[in-house]
């Protein structure tokens, strides 16, 4: 499970994205939310939308992976999907907040593997945010004193990425998947293959 994770408007979605259309041995992971669609978004595609009720449904049933409250909405991952294509063999990838790949590290701790992307600086921040026009003033104020406390939490994850240019972190994100996937103990299978090999010398 490949998490990022950082501020609002430094970029993570956009190199998630890039990222899928990459490599097709990752799958995005769809969350579930209660806000409202943004302009372009797909119900069941970017997010599953549903309300209060259902939300609360899923969590005391323990359908879900993670959770938390977001600018006073809330964002969750579905377990079964997640389990389903860990079990298939494919790689899964989070666009969640800091809370959410803390419960994911806590479940899930040996197959979990985060990066915490940050922003050039605070201007070019505040600049991408109101350049999506898509949230009031007073959210786009409330996000951008959120970020400083998104950001605090870098140190919790395993890569941090400084998203200065596209082309440079999504060749960085690539380069964190080869790596992690060639760890000895993600390699299923190697100790048969490294026995064959020996018993053939």
């Amino acid at each position: 499970m490949l998490v990022l994770s950082s501020p609002s408007g430094a970029g993570k979605t956009t190199l998630a994205r890039r990222l899928i259309a990459a490599d097709p041995g990752i799958r995005m992971s769809v969350s579930v939310t209660t806000r409202k669609p943004r302009r372009g978004e797909v119900d069941g595609a970017d997010y599953t939308f549903i309300d209060k009720a259902e939300f609360e449904r899923l969590k005391r049933r323990r359908m879900l992976l993670e959770w938390a409250e977001v600018f006073g909405q809330s964002y969750a991952t579905p377990r079964a999907p997640v389990l389903a294509a860990l079990k298939a063999g494919k790689d899964v990838l989070f666009d969640v907040d800091w809370q959410g790949a803390r419960q994911i590290k806590k479940r899930l701790p040996r197959d979990v593997v985060r990066v915490f992307i940050l922003p050039p600086d605070g201007k070019t921040l505040e600049r991408r945010l109101k350049t999506r026009n898509q949230d009031s003033e007073a959210v786009m104020a409330h996000r951008m004193a959120a970020a400083a406390a998104e950001i605090n939490h870098w140190a919790e994850y395993d890569y941090v990425m400084v998203n200065t240019d596209v082309e440079t972190s999504v060749a960085g994100l690539i380069a964190i998947l080869a790596a992690e996937r060639l760890k000895r103990e993600r390699q299923t299978g190697l100790e048969g293959f490294v026995g064959n090999v020996l018993a053939s010398l």
